[in-house]
Order: C-alpha cells, then sequence, then structure tokens
C-alpha cells in the first residue's frame, strides 16, 4: 500500500475539521475524494502533504509514518501536491516556476527530463516558457501548477479543484492530462467539485461529509449510489 491513512484527526487551531478519517492509494491507483464545500477535502490534502499538523491518527507513505512531518520533508518522500491556490511564483517566468518544483533533484540530467517529460504533456507550456506565470490564462496557470508539481517525478501527486475557475473546455483539457498521467503509471489522488466527471474518471472514491468518510468504493458504484446521486448529482 503507498498511502495508507488511519483515524486521522486535523484542523486549524482549535478547530477540528476532520474527524478519524481513513483511506488508502495504492501504486497507480487514480482515487478520489468528493463531498460539500466545507466537508474537509482540502485539509485531507493538506494534512497528507505535511501543511497541516495531525491532531491524531496515522499517515503511513511508502511503509513511514509520515505524519507531523514539515511538508519539505514530506515532499523528499515523493508527495506533491497541486493546491487549488496553486501558489505560482507570479513575477518568475514558466521554466523558472518549473525549475523551482525540481529543487529535490540535484542531478542535472535528471531535472532536464522531467522537464521535457512537463513540456511533452503541456505543449502549451513550451510557447509560454519565457512568460511570466502571472500574465497566464487561469487554463496555463493549471497546467504550470500540475507540471511543477511533477517535476519532482513524485510517487504520488495530490491534486485539489483542477477544475476550479476554468471554462469547461480548459476542464476537459486539464482532466484529458490526468488520465494521460495515469495512464503512465503516475497515481493521484484527486479532490474535485465536479463529482459527475471525477467519478467517470477515477478508480475509487471516498465520500467526505461533516469531516468524515461516509461512503467508499469503486468510483462507478459510488456514481449510482441513491445518497450520491441525490446530494451531489441532484438525481
Amino acid at each position: 500500500m503507498l498511502l495508507e491513512v488511519k483515524r486521522l484527526n486535523a484542523g486549524y487551531g482549535f478547530l477540528q475539521i476532520l474527524r478519524d478519517v481513513s483511506l488508502t492509494v495504492d501504486t497507480g491507483e487514480y482515487v478520489c475524494l468528493v463531498g460539500p464545500n466545507g466537508a474537509g477535502k482540502s485539509t485531507t490534502l493538506k494534512t497528507i502533504a505535511g501543511l497541516v499538523t495531525p491532531m491524531g491518527g496515522e499517515i503511513r507513505f511508502d511503509g513511514e509514518n509520515i505524519g507531523g512531518l514539515p511538508g519539505n520533508q514530506v515532499a523528499r518522500r515523493g508527495i506533491s501536491l497541486v493546491s487549488e491556490a496553486m501558489n505560482l511564483f507570479v513575477n518568475m517566468t514558466v521554466q523558472e516556476n518549473l525549475a523551482m518544483g525540481a529543487y529535490t533533484i540535484r542531478d542535472k540530467k535528471a531535472q532536464k527530463d522531467r522537464l521535457d517529460f512537463v513540456y511533452d504533456l503541456f505543449p502549451r507550456l513550451v510557447e509560454r516558457r519565457n512568460q511570466l506565470a502571472g500574465t497566464m490564462s487561469g487554463g496555463e496557470r493549471k497546467m504550470l501548477a500540475i507540471g511543477r508539481g511533477l517535476m519532482p517525478n513524485p510517487k504520488l501527486l495530490l491534486v485539489d479543484e483542477p477544475s476550479f475557475g476554468l471554462a469547461p473546455l480548459l476542464t476537459e483539457n486539464v482532466f484529458q492530462s490526468l488520465d494521460t498521467l495515469v495512464s503512465q503509471g503516475v497515481t493521484i489522488m484527486l479532490v474535485e467539485q465536479n463529482v459527475t466527471k471525477t467519478l467517470a474518471v477515477t478508480d475509487r472514491g471516498y465520500v467526505l461529509e461533516n469531516g468524515r468518510i461516509e461512503l467508499s468504493g469503486k468510483s462507478s458504484d459510488l456514481a449510482c449510489d441513491a445518497h450520491v446521486r441525490k446530494v451531489f448529482l441532484g438525481v
């Protein structure tokens, strides 16, 4: 098992958001976490990535307990987070942003290989490589954020709300890119507001409500579940 989260509790200050959250992600899987706004989906990803300190429970990654480690140490172990905010360096170029994503790679050839991989995945970034990130469109910024997350060649890519703020066509482009990554063996855990699309493309899913996992199973089964259809799909 690549990632195993057991009875995770987390929050901010005295405010507890996650309550006894347990989930797993195996190597090569495409797993989603869906739920209403404020359910704790982003907090789950941030806690796994080391940006939020757990209040309790366990996070095991590749056989090691990483719960409570700071974000830079979690990143060095092979977890990349593409946050909803993207956190790009807006006054740096596309190429400079991507280079920042490879700061853990010392080998220059390996850095170039990762850069070539990202440019093959997102040809638009090649055209924009000398452009400042802050002057790019929303869709281009999303591509850059995902590309930067891929630069260290992570074992697990955590992607938070990739379609947020994007037009339908750009959303489809981003999902196609994620599909390509999965077909190439990248392990992805996805948080996404578009529940219909998410359950259509992922292997397994977890439904998070009020900080607790209420349902889990194959994404195709969750898409047919009466509760999911009523609450999230409006059926």
